[in-house]
């Protein structure tokens, strides 16, 4: 059962909007969803148990299953909220020195670029946004440009967020291993959109969302930390994980009474998008979002995922976003760059695409108009 007409019934969006924002906040089919609540359910039942004697073994097999998941050893994963918590503890992590660099991209998320700035004011270091060029061409050479003797880190998307284009992770994280420089990477695009192999990037550091392409609850994020940097990684809140020798794991999964519900429910997800035959439903969502610039006659910026940004005309309504939704119950993102984003899940299918180009052209319409000089 993998056709979008049968798919929008397994998820719990409201029918009556066009949801073409999946890249945002993702969206939770009801299965999971059910398996997310059992679990809560399961701890407010018992909960001295749950948290007390069961949560270390249902953890572990929740990393089994991801780690399987993403080819990464268990033990080197930890669950965190979201791609953003786990970038801030990979940040603080590197322990920046005055005078380091830390060199990223034009194209990255701005809570992150906040955060970069927030933390290298403390060494103080500098945060280097390396601009580049879109359409992408050579952008590995691009982006390494900006390397100096004074680079210590790394920091780029995998998949960009506003822009949503590919980087290419394995040959920059490659071309950093050789130059001492520690990487960071920020792969909240990646689960269930494209295949990850964690273990083929030979990257330091790398945090990931699960709650956006591959349908797990919210809250549910993950970070792989390289073996050999695990000591000296801190979680956000000092707890009980730091009682006697400390291992990697006690330290970022014993800290105070929290609800572990998103995190175990996140093998249902891997396996509910598996019983759907998912690779199937990537390939024709890749195929909405690769026809999607013609059919709205706008020019993307890349191409190859499940979502597609465009460059919108100079003269777009600088209210579009909201009218499109206020007006045709269309929802999709719009940024002050002059930037829309398709995004494309199972639930969407030619009709949600044709919705968005019949609102674009006739709002677009109505700004030619208005800008036409009176006879």
């Amino acid at each position: 059962m993998n056709e979008p007409a049968q798919l929008k019934r397994e998820f719990l969006l409201d029918l009556d909007v066009v949801f073409l924002n999946h890249g945002s906040y993702g969206a939770c089919p009801r299965d999971v969803f059910e398996r997310y609540q059992d679990w809560q359910r399961e701890l407010e039942r018992r909960p001295v148990e749950f948290l007390g004697r069961r949560l270390d073994g249902l953890l572990a097999d929740a990393r089994n299953a991801f780690g399987e998941y993403v080819n990464a050893d268990p033990d080197d994963l930890v669950f965190v909220q979201n791609a953003t918590a786990g970038v801030n503890l990979a940040a603080w992590a590197v322990a920046l020195r005055p005078g380091d660099e830390v060199l990223s991209t034009s194209l990255e998320y701005g809570a992150l670029d906040l955060a970069w700035d927030h933390i290298c004011a403390h060494a103080p270091a500098r945060y280097v946004r390396r601009p580049v060029s879109l359409p992408l061409d050579d952008v590995a050479d691009e982006i390494w440009s900006g390397v100096t003797d004074r680079t210590r880190v790394l920091f780029f998307s995998h998949v960009t967020s506003e822009t949503a284009v590919q980087l290419p992770v394995e040959e920059l994280c490659a071309r950093a291993r050789d130059r001492g420089i520690t990487t960071v990477v920020d792969g909240a695009h990646v689960p269930g959109h494209i295949p990850l192999d964690l273990s083929r990037l030979d990257v330091d550091y790398y945090a990931g969302n699960c709650h956006k392409w591959l349908c797990a609850p919210k809250g549910a994020g993950f970070l792989y930390v390289r073996r050999e940097l695990q000591a000296a990684i801190a979680p956000l809140v000092i707890g009980w994980g730091y009682e006697g020798d400390a291992p990697f794991l006690a330290r970022h999964e014993k800290q105070g009474t929290r609800d572990p519900a998103a995190f175990l429910t996140i093998p249902t997800a891997i396996e509910w998008q598996r019983a759907h035959d998912w690779d199937v439903v990537r390939e024709r969502c890749r195929a909405l979002a690769a026809a999607t610039p013609g059919r709205l006659g706008l020019e993307p910026y890349g191409s190859g995922l499940q979502m597609v940004s465009m460059r919108l005309p100079p003269d777009a309504p600088a209210d579009l976003k909201e009218r499109l939704y206020d007006e045709y119950r269309i929802e999709i993102p719009i940024w002050d760059t002059g930037t829309i984003r398709a995004s494309f899940q199972g639930y969407n299918d030619d009709s949600d695409l044709d919705a968005l180009a019949d609102a674009l052209a006739a709002l677009l319409a109505t700004r030619a108009e208005a800008r036409r000089p009176a006879r």
